[in-house]
């Protein structure tokens, strides 16, 4: 790592940064001097652009489809047409799909795997070029603690966060000599609309207790300033079953997860 101070000004990168993780961490990260690029698939985004440059600093938004190839290479256009490099990366962007794998939509699985795995990758390594070019950056992915064990009821979500963990943890074992650091935060239920997009209003782990994103971002950002290889962020129920699920037999964890993601009310 070079002597610059990645707690200072700079430029990251966020995206899904239109709601709840991506647009907690776009304020923290406003608030600690970087100019920004956000990325989201709504015009939302613009709004958090805007809203963010009265903290002074420059803010670029990005409506962009990242689930799509050309999107995620746009997206990097506008990265590396800003005054300053890329300090720091946040691969927040991601969706989930409620309901039984056969019965749910194809296009709409397809659509997260495209999104949560393929872009994660795609930008993820766009991005490390960038920084390791320059011999520095942090890079943070979002996974999740649904990535520590099979998720019946929204399989393929569960399935791209461990995938997104064991790349996270993978690429920073390949990046430990560049100067660029890997974190993969594995937050647990969170306070954002990811369960009504996902058609999972209604389920248990929708009704229940869950984190503030900014929380969650704020656990991250120590992490990924810490160079800390992961965070299970949010509250101790987190931490206790991602622990639980280094344990528990897989069908054993399968039928806890199923029960998570039943219905239990009417929306």
């Amino acid at each position: 790592m070079t002597s610059h101070d990645l707690s200072g000004p700079g430029l990251a990168v966020v995206t899904g940064a239109s709601t709840g993780i991506g647009r907690a961490f776009a304020s923290l990260l406003a608030g600690e001097g970087y100019d920004l690029v956000l990325a989201a698939d709504e015009p939302e985004v613009h709004a958090v652009a805007d809203n963010l440059e009265s903290t002074g600093r420059t803010v670029t938004a990005v409506e962009v489809d990242l689930a799509a190839r050309d999107g995620v290479e746009r997206l990097h256009e506008v990265v590396a047409s800003q005054p300053s490099p890329v300090s720091v990366g946040i691969l927040n962007a991601g969706i989930g799909v409620h309901g039984r794998f056969d019965q749910a939509g194809l296009d709409e699985q397809l659509r997260l795997v495209d999104l949560n795995v393929r872009s994660t990758v795609h930008l993820s390594i766009l991005l490390a070029r960038d920084m390791v070019a320059q011999q520095e950056g942090r890079l943070l992915l979002v996974s999740s603690i649904a990535g520590k064990g099979p998720g019946p009821g929204h399989a393929a979500y569960a399935a791209s966060k461990a995938f997104v963990h064991s790349f996270a943890e993978a690429i920073r074992h390949e990046l430990a000599d560049t100067g660029v650091s890997v974190t993969s935060l594995q937050p647990g239920p969170t306070d954002t609309d990811f369960f009504d997009r996902a058609d999972m209003g209604a389920t248990r782990v929708a009704q229940g207790p869950k984190d503030t994103p900014e929380e969650v971002a704020n656990d991250g950002w120590r992490a990924l300033l810490a160079g800390k290889d992961h965070v299970v962020a949010g509250s101790v129920r987190n931490t206790v079953q991602a622990a639980g699920a280094h344990v528990v037999p897989d069908p054993v964890a399968a039928k806890a997860a199923a029960r998570q993601t039943e219905e239990v009310s009417e929306r």
